[in-house]
Parts: structure tokens; C-alpha cells; sequence
């Protein structure tokens, strides 16, 4: 029989349940039986594909052709195959690492979707716990609030108001009001009228729940209707594809560039036969494999998934890679108040009531907090405040529920900003609603004053406003409390209905404490040009309050009102936008005008969230950030980053880290191309002047080695010193903004006339006679000096603009990877099976050590023009 035709009583028998939930026991033993409570992902590529895909790229292609022009040469010519075996084994190894690295970068985001994974509220032998969405089995009691995602398939056995969105199954577009009742009748019915049933996908919008879970996995709707979900997305971040579009530019570049240098030594030699065509073949070949940056794409994927799993480490889970180049870029954080910049640990300090009992057991029974095994509240951080409270005066809930139980109730939202329940009792039913001031007392006409309810007066409203004011000063968090009286219950528990006619009790005002490390960040954020803009549902007051003593204001003028904003034109609000640094009492839907007036002077925005009304600002914003503690499951669906700890510390830490990631990949950029521009104008030059300076071999090798190793390693380069302390970079500039093309151009030249120069010396010290002409002993002097160049510049680049000697702290990975490549390079040359394969000479210590003093020059170099460019930019 069909769950939704089913009472509690027979669904809880059919699953083998209870009201109480299953044992901490059978849950587990269900889910070893039955496996994990997810949908069947899409196959993973196997490693031969994802092997053969590294082959695709057309810079790998172009090497693999080379490696067939030289096979063919070495056919002809009867010569040995060395060029071809260690082209192919540079593409295989090349091949390899990139394999790894994906499957690296892979589980970096598999790791950070399980920190992420949605969690949800299960009773568990009689006990709410915590559990993964994915760790649920069928006969698990669900508890759902506004915000959460339905985590499996289940019969709804209690509500209250609830409303979920299900058009992800039905592609109905309006909420679907549920309730716990069976549904009449036998058969079939359709998916869309299942009104006390929950499904998988779907997110609940108003009110609570509780539901018994009759489906997980495959076997839910969900699961049927898509028999594969595949949720990972091959996103690449605007720089990656940047990167890719260069990697497309360079290989036509390569073959446009190798056909002329073809076409022209076969014009200069003079002659068209098979040997001189092969042999021009092989010089278009080397610039071919001289142009091609190797390690560019791996650098980068390299970079991105460690510094994604820092960010991880210091509570910033990146969901979307794209958020960490764009936070690198932030110029606007529009921040939460509570539980952000505060620590969310609310406690009750001041009341104002004629009757303490009364108002603490208003507030206790008004909300969804409960006190544990250890008489301490668990629930939502200002309900636990009340329920404590009521606690300390000697009103335990628990006891105050068995006297006066919950029999209706209107749940809290963020747009009428109260909450009521309606409570049988001795002589009837009362109704208790709790919420901002503002709301609750103009929905007063009676106060309960001193045992006696009489009319509320002007005076009762001014002093009661007075005393908010003064709770609100103190940077005190006001609640107010109000009942109504029935004699029987209300036919119709809607907001509208029960929120009338109430009686005022008094107000309660709650400190919560703001966090330590916020007022220190906030200053971190105006050194980097970083505006931070408070938005909070609290009163004006007490914003400004906090506000104020975090430095995000200077004047109560800078504080505005939801009101405020209501009355406001678009207009008017992006023209005066800049003005305002803090918005009280606001609504959800102010933080996507906010967001979007501060967009249309071209800032790049940061807003925080935790409702699930929040979701449309988060994903108007350009950098969306959930709770990670308090956001509800859908709007850490929407977000492109979610905060462990929920502080807004953390995420100016993240702007700090995503400006070093993106530092660090330029550097990384700019040294591998200078890099492969150095060898492609010394074999041009060489080509010109009629001899062959270096063989393909010899490129591949310091591509591979001496190049996308230190490329690595400074990508794990730490943040420099003025990373916080210059403006935020404009999301628009390129890939060579700021002067980095030149600097290509230049430190490009530098190395290829060292390189020309240790040629030309390796032929004088090997003949007598200074010339460029084929010569083994040149050959292997530039071999060295420009690996070892190569070396020497990766250090260079630890700063694009500061002396490596005011670096204090040593980068160990450049270290090992710079000591590495040396001893590999001269092992090549001195090992005399290697040299052979290299096709390198035995040149003597006195030659080495010129070679090695030529690539030490690249580093004085670097260091004069950065003194010169850094002061010319004072």
C-alpha cells in the first residue's frame, strides 16, 4: 500500500519504526545493509581516458609531431632514435603528471564537498543528532525546518504550516502547502498531490515537520527519474580558460613560426634535397618544442587544489573554484550581523515587564529550542538564550510544555519577523508570540500590568520605545513578548488570523558579545581597500552600537532602516549608495537591491546568509557566502563559499589567500613563459646565424625539469607582505596587466643572450676562435647555462616587485625543486651515458664554472630592474 494512504501508526509498522526514531544500532546496521542514502553518479573517467585526454591538448600534439619528424629524420639518416625515445618519454611523463594531478585536484574537491555535505536533524533513539544527509536510512524520523533540503523520500507524520518548494519533481513553481493527515482513497496519485508526503530534491520554504523516511537513494522519485545525477561540474575558472585560449594561440603561433623557419633555412642552404629538407625539418622542430610551455595547465590546476584545501584548512570551503580568483578582486563584503560578526552566543542581561515568570515562560514556550539531558538549551542561538533563561528562574521547558502543550502555532519568518504558538491550558487556550518590537507592539491593544490587563496607552508605547532605545545603546538585542487568550481553538492558525488583539508582556534584551578577531579584520579590510557593510534584522539602535565599536561606521547618519530603503528610488540608492554602512530591521529581499546597487558601480560583492531567503542575494552577489553552523541547506547550495566557523574574519582571511593564489599563478606564469620565450629567441637567433645552439632533447629536458618543477614550487610561494595592503585587483585586467608582458619580454632577452653567450664562449674555450658555428662544447655550455638560468630566475620570481633579499621566510619546496634540477642537469652532462643521449661534450670544470657564473647574472639583473620600476612607482 502506497505510504501516503498510510496512518502514522501503520507507516511507522511497515518500516519498522517508531515516533521515537530507530536506535543508534539499527540505523547503522540498515545502512551497511542498504548503502548510503545518494544518487547513482556517472562513471568516472577510466585512467586510460583520462590518459589519452592529456593527449588532446594541441600543445601535446604539436610535440608528438615533432617526435614523428624526427623519427623519420633518424630512419633516413640511420642515426639513433635518442631524439624521438625522450621526446615521446618527455610527453608520456608529462602525460603522467597530469593524470595525477587531476586525480589530485579531484580529491581536494571530494574532500571539500564532504566538509560541506549536507547534515540534517534525525531522531535517533528518542534524541535529535546530527546526521549526514547521505548516512539517513528508511525508518529514520526526519525533523524539518524553513531552509532545509528534504534529505530523502518520507510520509509526513507532523506539520506546522509547512510549505515545500517541489519544483524540481513537478515544475511547479509555487510552494505546495503539506500536512500530516492520510490521504482518502485507494490507487495512485499523482506526484504533485501527495500533500503529506516529502521528497528527496525538494527544500522546504515555511513552517516545520516531522517525517518517517520511506524511500533513500535510487529508490526515492528523485532516484527514478534520474537514473544517473551527475552534480560534479568541470568548471574552469576564467583564468584557466584564459590559459587554455593562450595554449590554442601558442600552437598555431609554434607552426606559423616553425613553417618559416623551415621555409627559410631551406632557402638560405640553398639546395632541396631529402637531407636538407629533414634537416630543416628538426630546427622547425626544436623552435616547436622551444615555444611549447609543457607545465603551464598542470602548474595551474596544481596551484588552484592546494590553495583550496588551505582555504579549507582556515574554515573557508570553496565550492565553486571561480570564488577564488574573484575574491582576490572583492571590494564590497556585505556581512550578517549575528553569529558573524557576532559570536552568537546570546544571554539574557535586562528585562522590562511587570512580571519576570510570565515573560520568561512566554519567551520558553515561543520557540523550537528544548533543553537537553544536561538542562542545557540545543536549538537556534537566541531561542537557547530564552529557554535558558526560563531555566535559571526556575521555569524548566519541559515542565512548562506538560502543563501548557503546543497545539497550533504560526512558525517564525523573516518577513513579519515573529513567531506564536497556541497552547492548551486549564481554562482554555493561550497564544504566545515572541519577535522584534517593533512588530509585536503595534499588535497590541492591552498590557499585562502588575496581575491586571488594561488598554495600552501613548505612554505605555513611548516608554517601552525609551527603554528599547536603552537596551539598543548597550548594543543589546531586544525581543518582545505578547499573549492572547481563547476559549476554544482558533479555527484558523494563520499569521494573519492569531497575530491581533494581543496583550503585552514586556521585552527581554540579550547581549551578544561581538568576536574578538572581527574588529582587528575589519581594519585588515579598509588597509585592502576593502569596504566592510553590516546588514542586520536587529534594531537601528543597537546596529549602530556594534557598528560603531567595530569601526564599520563613523556617524548614526551611516545607518539606514528596511523603511529607509523602502521609501528610496533606484535611483536615488545607486547614487547615494557609498553613504550608507549599516541597514537595520531589512528584509531579505533589501540585501539583492543592496547587492546590486553596489554591482552597478562595478564593484565586485561579497554578501553572507544564512536564511533560506537569502538565496536570491547570495546568488546576485558576485562571491555568495553560506553558514556553515547556521545557514540553512539551500542557501549553502547557492553559495560559491561556506564558512566552518561562520566568521567574518574568516572571510577576509579568504580575500588574503585568494589574492596570493592568484599572485602566485602569475608569478608562475610569467616564469614559464619568459622561460620558453628565452629558448624560442635563442634558437631564432641561432637560425638566422646558420648554427644549431641547442637539440629538441635539450628543450624538453628544461621544460620539464628546470622549468614546471620551480613553477610548481612557486605556486606554494607565501603571501607577500603588502598582499592587505594595496587596493583590490580590477577583475577585468589580463592575464599581462601590469607590466608583466614587458617584463616577459625583457627577462626573455636576458636569458637568451646568456645563453647565446655561453655558446660562443664554449666555442672559444673549446677552439681559440670567437664564432657562432657548430660546436659540441657550445652546445653544452648553453645547455647548462640556460637550465640553470632557468634555476636561478624561479628564485627571482618569488616577488614580481620586491628584492628576493627582503623575502624573510624561505620558500623549502622552490629550494628542493631549484636543488633538484641542478644536480639532475649536471648528472645529464658529466654521467657519460647521459651525455651521450644528450649528445653533450665532456667540457671541463673551468667551462662549467663559466657556465654556471653566466646563469648567477640572471639574478642581478632582475633585482636592478626591480629597483628601478619600484622607484619609478614612488
Amino acid at each position: 500500500m502506497n505510504p501516503y494512504h498510510l496512518s502514522s501508526d501503520q507507516i511507522f509498522e511497515s518500516v519498522a519504526s517508531s515516533a521515537n526514531g530507530l536506535s543508534k544500532k539499527e540505523a547503522s546496521d540498515r545502512l551497511a545493509k542498504n548503502g548510503p542514502n545518494a544518487l547513482a553518479q556517472a562513471p568516472k573517467p577510466s585512467l586510460f581516458a583520462r590518459f589519452m585526454a592529456q593527449l588532446k591538448d594541441p600543445m601535446v600534439i604539436v610535440l608528438i609531431a615533432a617526435a614523428a619528424v624526427s623519427a623519420v629524420t633518424s630512419a633516413y639518416s640511420g642515426e639513433s632514435f635518442v631524439d624521438t625515445i625522450i621526446i615521446l618519454a618527455v610527453v608520456l611523463i608529462n602525460a603522467v603528471l597530469g593524470v595525477v594531478q587531476e586525480g589530485k585536484a579531484e580529491a581536494a574537491i571530494e574532500s571539500l564537498q564532504q566538509m560541506s555535505a549536507a547534515m540534517c536533524k534525525v531522531l535517533r533513539g528518542g534524541e535529535v543528532v546530527m546526521v549526514k544527509s547521505e548516512e539517513i536510512v528508511v525508518g529514520d524520523v526526519i525533523l524539518l525546518e524553513a531552509g532545509d533540503a528534504v534529505p530523502a523520500d518520507g510520509r509526513i507524520i507532523e506539520a506546522a504550516s509547512l510549505q515545500i518548494e517541489e519544483a524540481a519533481l513537478t515544475g511547479e513553481s509555487v510552494p505546495a502547502n503539506k500536512h500530516a493527515d492520510v490521504l482518502e482513497g485507494e490507487g495512485d496519485v499523482p506526484l504533485g498531490d501527495r500533500k503529506n508526503m516529502a521528497y528527496m530534491g525538494t527544500s522546504v520554504v515555511y513552517g516545520r515537520a516531522r517525517m518517517v523516511v520511506t524511500a533513500c537513494g535510487m529508490d526515492t522519485q528523485m532516484g527514478k527519474i534520474a537514473n544517473v545525477l551527475n552534480d560534479a561540474k568541470d568548471n574552469k575558472t576564467p583564468l584557466q580558460e584564459k590559459l587554455a585560449q593562450l595554449s590554442r594561440v601558442l600552437s598555431f603561433l609554434v607552426l606559423g613560426v616553425s613553417a618559416f623557419i623551415f621555409v627559410f633555412t631551406l632557402i638560405r642552404g640553398g639546395e632541396f634535397t631529402l637531407d636538407s629538407v629533414l634537416s630543416a625539418f628538426m630546427i622547425a622542430v626544436s623552435l616547436a618544442v622551444a615555444a611549447i610551455p609543457e607545465g603551464l595547465s598542470a602548474v595551474v590546476t596544481v596551484v588552484l587544489s592546494i590553495g583550496v584545501t588551505n582555504m579549507s584548512k582556515n574554515n573557508a570551503i570553496i565550492r565553486k573554484l571561480t570564488a577564488v580568483e574573484t575574491l582576490g578582486c572583492a571590494q564590497i563584503i556585505c556581512s550578517d550581523k549575528t553569529g558573524t560578526l557576532t559570536q552568537n552566543k546570546m544571554t539574557v542581561v535586562d528585562e522590562f515587564t511587570s512580571d519576570s515568570a510570565l515573560l520568561a515562560t512566554a519567551m520558553a514556550l515561543c520557540s523550537d529550542a528544548n533543553l537537553d539531558h544536561t538542562n542545557v538549551a540545543v536549538g537556534e542561538p537566541t531561542e537557547c538564550a530564552l529557554v535558558n533563561h526560563a531555566f535559571k528562574v526556575g521555569l524548566p521547558k519541559h515542565e512548562l510544555q506538560e502543563k501548557t502543550p503546543r497545539v497550533a502555532e504560526a512558525p517564525f519568518d523573516s518577513m513579519r519577523k515573529m513567531m506564536s504558538t497556541v497552547h492548551a491550558c486549564d481554562n482554555g487556550f493561550i497564544q504566545y508570540t515572541k519577535g522584534g518590537l517593533d512588530e509585536v507592539l503595534s499588535r497590541c491593544v492591552k498590557i499585562y500590568d502588575n496581575g491586571q490587563v488594561r488598554d495600552i496607552t501613548d505612554e505605555d508605547r513611548d516608554a517601552i520605545i525609551a527603554k528599547n532605545k536603552e537596551f539598543a545603546a548597550r548594543a543589546l538585542r531586544v525581543l518582545s513578548a505578547a499573549y492572547r487568550t481563547y476559549d476554544a481553538l482558533p479555527q484558523d492558525t494563520s499569521p494573519e488570523a492569531l497575530e491581533q488583539e494581543l496583550t503585552y508582556i514586556g521585552i527581554v534584551g540579550m547581549i551578544d558579545p561581538v568576536r574578538p578577531e572581527v574588529k582587528a579584520a575589519i581594519e585588515r579590510c579598509k588597509d585592502a581597500g576593502v569596504r566592510a557593510i553590516m546588514i542586520t534584522g536587529d534594531h537601528r539602535d543597537t546596529a549602530i552600537a556594534i557598528a560603531t565599536e567595530l569601526g564599520i561606521i563613523n556617524s548614526p547618519e551611516q545607518a539606514i532602516t528596511g523603511a529607509d530603503l523602502e521609501e528610496m528610488t533606484d535611483e536615488y540608492l545607486d547614487a547615494h549608495i557609498q553613504d550608507f554602512g549599516v541597514y537595520a530591521r531589512v528584509q531579505p529581499e533589501h540585501k539583492t537591491r543592496i547587492v546590486s546597487a553596489w554591482q552597478k558601480l562595478g564593484k565586485i560583492t561579497a554578501m553572507t546568509g544564512d536564511g533560506v531567503n537569502d538565496a536570491p542575494s547570495i546568488k546576485t552577489a558576485n562571491i555568495g557566502v553560506g553558514m556553515g553552523i547556521t545557514g540553512t541547506d539551500v542557501t549553502k547550495d547557492v553559495a560559491d563559499m561556506v564558512l566552518a566557523d561562520d566568521n567574518f574574519a574568516t572571510i577576509v582571511s579568504a580575500v588574503g589567500e585568494g589574492r596570493r593564489i592568484y599572485d602566485n599563478i602569475r608569478k608562475a606564469i610569467q616564469f614559464l613563459l619568459a622561460s620558453n620565450a628565452s629558448e624560442v629567441i635563442t634558437i631564432f637567433m641561432a637560425t638566422l646565424l646558420g648554427f644549431v645552439v641547442l637539440e629538441p632533447v635539450h628543450l624538453l629536458w628544461i621544460n620539464l625539469i628546470t622549468d614546471t618543477f620551480p613553477a610548481i614550487a612557486l605556486g606554494m610561494e607565501e603571501a607577500e607582505p603588502d598582499v592587505m595592503n594595496r587596493p583590490p585587483r580590477n577583475p577585468k585586467e589580463g592575464i599581462f596587466a601590469g607590466g608583466m608582458g614587458q617584463a616577459i619580454i625583457y627577462q626573455a632577452l636576458a636569458v637568451s643572450i646568456l645563453t647565446l653567450g655561453a655558446y660562443l664562449i664554449g666555442h672559444y674555450m673549446e677552439s681559440g676562435v670567437w664564432e657562432f658555428v657548430t660546436s659540441e662544447h657550445g652546445m653544452t655550455m648553453a645547455f647548462i647555462t640556460l637550465s640553470l638560468t632557468e634555476i636561478v630566475h624561479s628564485f627571482n620570481m618569488r616577488s614580481r616587485t620586491q628584492s628576493l633579499f627582503s623575502i624573510k621566510k624561505q620558500n623549502k619546496v622552490l629550494w628542493l625543486a631549484g636543488l633538484a634540477s641542478f644536480v639532475l642537469t649536471i648528472a645529464v652532462a658529466f654521467i657519460p651515458p647521459f651525455a651521450r643521449a644528450f649528445s653533450l661534450a665532456a667540457i671541463s670544470l673551468k667551462e662549467l664554472a663559466v657556465a654556471v657564473g653566466l646563469a648567477l647574472i640572471m639574478l642581478p639583473i632582475v633585482e636592478l630592474e626591480k629597483f628601478f620600476s619600484r622607484r619609478e612607482e614612488k
